[in-house]
């Protein structure tokens, strides 16, 4: 006897592939009837929630007070990175764009995880480079051979 298992083990697709069992699908606008329901039920209780937060948040609730925090200044998902790159103009300039990333990061002029995003830009300046090169140079071969 097996516990927990309530439905026989399906055999196979419910559907065929590229056929759903509601051809139509979600209509557009559609929401989640929990979502509604629950909106519904806090609309008339949104500004005395909304007081009673705010009213912890002042004698001290910490819960609270960073409710109210998050609400007024969310995180900020990414900051402007003052950072003057070297000019890339060939694959080899990128030895010179990572140097002085490093610098940067040594002397404490940019993060650690800010000069990886920035190292990933010159990883992708490096790549776009070769592969232009490559295609160019196979263009040339068989420009030759023909």
């Amino acid at each position: 006897m097996s516990i927990g298992r309530i439905a026989p083990k399906q055999r196979g697709r419910p559907f065929p592939k590229g056929h759903s069992g509601n051809p139509r699908g979600r209509p557009p606008g559609a929401r989640n009837a929990a979502t509604v329901l629950a909106e519904q039920l806090l609309d008339g209780e949104a500004e005395g929630l909304i007081r009673k937060i705010i009213q912890k948040a002042k004698h001290g609730d910490v819960t609270a007070l960073r409710i109210c925090i998050d609400r007024i200044l969310p995180p900020r998902r990414e900051r402007p990175v003052h950072f003057t790159m070297p000019e890339l103009r060939s694959v080899g300039d990128a030895t010179r764009a990572v140097s002085a990333l490093m610098s940067a990061v040594a002397k404490g002029e940019l993060g650690a995880s800010e000069a990886a995003e920035l190292s990933k830009l010159i990883e992708t300046y490096v790549r776009a480079v070769e592969a232009t090169e490559l295609e160019q140079r196979l263009l040339h071969l068989e420009k030759r051979f023909k």
